[in-house]
């Protein structure tokens, strides 16, 4: 194929799916190498940027998705009569974040660090499909362990965990490395 049919092609698998397509899957689907699908991907990225469309494509961790360019969300849910989901509370905020930079982390563990129980706020980040349960802990009990999932890195708009600006440390410093 050539490159624009190989171009298109992508675009009408993303369309049709409506969810994160797996990139592997792409690469087979499309008889290209993992270099190659990241040339046409970045390609198509760049075109719909530069021509100010109203898609965008996204990198998911090791996923591709066609998504509305956020400059467009208030219109879309005008014309669709959505509503715009809440605002996550303080708390929820609180316990995603320490999720998102410690994971895979043990409820016990995020109210250790936010000093509070937090059985409620987790199951509500559960419910809107922010965190997931990941495997349990080789410990005592063998407590669950959650991560975030893909609705997260859409929700806060990252393309990976790694996109996270850098906790401030104990001074309030900004640090490179995050603690795993």
């Amino acid at each position: 194929m050539e490159l624009f049919d190989l171009s298109a092609a992508l675009e009408g698998i993303l369309f049709a799916s409506g969810e994160p397509v797996r990139m592997d899957r792409l690469c087979v689907a499309l008889g290209v190498d993992r270099k190659a699908l990241g040339l046409i991907a970045g390609q198509l990225a760049d075109h719909y940027k530069f021509e100010r469309r109203g898609i965008r494509l996204v990198t998911l961790d090791d996923s591709l998705q066609l998504v509305t360019a956020p400059e467009h969300a208030d219109l879309i849910r005008k014309t669709l009569e959505t509503r715009k989901p809440p605002p996550l509370s303080p708390s929820a905020l609180e316990a995603v974040s320490v999720v998102a930079y410690f994971q895979p982390v043990t409820r016990a563990y995020v109210d250790g660090v936010r000093g509070i129980d937090s059985a409620y706020t987790m199951s509500s980040l559960m419910e809107k499909d922010l965190i997931e349960e990941c495997g349990r802990l080789d410990a005592p009990g063998r407590p669950i362990l959650y991560r975030t999932t893909q609705t997260f890195l859409r929700t806060f708009g990252l393309s990976s965990l790694d996109d996270l600006p850098p906790l401030p440390d104990a001074d309030g410093q900004m640090t490179l490395e995050t603690q795993g």
